[in-house]
């Protein structure tokens, strides 16, 4: 699904490579071949800045899926059903409201599911949807738990066609120090487990009328599961508004602190105290947003790399290598060869 015009996709944590193919090697399955469908490089695997683009890492959980026939991508000792998520989706559209969506949902996965337990929890006015383990966690079954709150979180909200604000998120501490990013994909305080994942939100979202058709799911399935990845991830942060503007000034010199406060109607101190809330510094931002465009043009055969170091304000080619091997550990051709190299 292709990024709107003036906007730049988040890309993906190496982390989320080597975690999710923990199954594959658990069963002996050819990982660099796997790798190689997903135009995933694997020199990138050696270095944990590297990133992955949205659509990379979906055509790997697809090549997973298929290979090991399998919907968590052999995570579980037992494997999910191939078929389960699409009558799972089919299943909640006979919700009238999202609470009795997902219950109609968490009931299917409860079935079969043997090793992990969905259930949608409502007490104190706060829901809380979860899924616990039935056997010991080891990272493989974490990272399968925190896939599946996750995706549970993108459907509820493509279900009602917007985005839940989430009170909190639990994962299971095994996985909660690699992906330090959680909180601020979704926008809520992280809580470590022994073993457990889950949300919180307020109960009456619940209420909300399910929106979505048997023709809207048609689409929907088409590009699921990339368009749960990052869809309702927070847009309304400082954040993500302060990207957008810095998005129409790749090419050319980057505003100020200053002069995004004004802007975005804010005082140098106050943006600066926003941010600080939110755990980023302008400087991260902007070589984060470079970052992620350099990925998104490098996917673009018809560019070169000198035509990518202009479109990001580099005065020359070599100039932009080494800021990309800096912010990812690999080199932009190296990572450009995998992405077109794929079968």
């Amino acid at each position: 699904m292709a990024a709107p015009p003036g906007f730049t996709q988040h890309t993906i944590s190496i982390a989320h490579v080597h975690r999710v193919l923990l199954g594959a090697r658990r069963r002996a399955v050819d990982v660099d071949g796997l790798l190689a469908c997903a135009g995933i490089s694997s020199a990138l695997l050696g270095s944990p800045l590297s990133r992955v683009t949205r659509d990379q890492y979906a055509r790997l959980l697809a090549g997973l899926r298929h290979t090991l026939r399998d919907e968590l991508w052999g995570l579980c000792p037992t494997p999910l059903p191939l078929g389960s998520f699409t009558l799972g989706c089919r299943l909640m559209l006979g919700g009238r409201t999202l609470g009795g969506a997902l219950a109609l949902g968490l009931r299917h996965y409860r079935l079969l599911l043997r090793d992990l337990v969905p259930r949608l929890v409502v007490q104190d006015g706060v829901a809380h949807l979860s899924v616990a383990p039935r056997v010991p966690v080891d990272l493989a079954l974490a990272y399968a738990q925190r896939t599946f709150i996750f995706f549970a979180y993108g459907l509820a909200s493509w279900l009602v066609a917007r985005r839940l604000p989430l009170l909190g998120l639990e994962y299971p501490a095994v996985v909660a120090a690699e992906f330090p990013d959680a909180g601020e994909v979704l926008r809520a305080p992280v809580r470590e487990t022994p073993g457990g994942a889950g949300w919180y939100v307020d109960a009456r979202w619940l209420e909300l009328p399910v929106v979505q058709t048997e023709e809207g799911l048609t689409e929907f399935l088409l590009h699921a599961p990339a368009n749960l990845l990052v869809r309702y991830r927070e847009s309304s942060s400082i954040t993500e508004r302060i990207r957008r503007i810095l998005r129409g000034h790749l090419a050319g010199e980057m505003p100020s602190l200053e002069d995004i406060g004004r802007e975005l109607a804010m005082t140098p101190q106050t943006l600066r105290r926003r941010l600080h809330e939110e755990g980023r510094g302008y400087r991260g931002i902007k070589e984060g947003l470079r970052r992620d465009a350099a990925i998104e043009y490098l996917a673009r055969p018809e560019l070169t790399l000198p035509e990518i170091a202009e479109r990001l304000g580099f005065s020359e080619s070599s100039t932009f290598q080494r800021a990309f091997k800096q912010w990812t550990g690999v080199a932009p051709g190296e990572y450009r060869q995998a992405y077109i190299a794929r079968p």
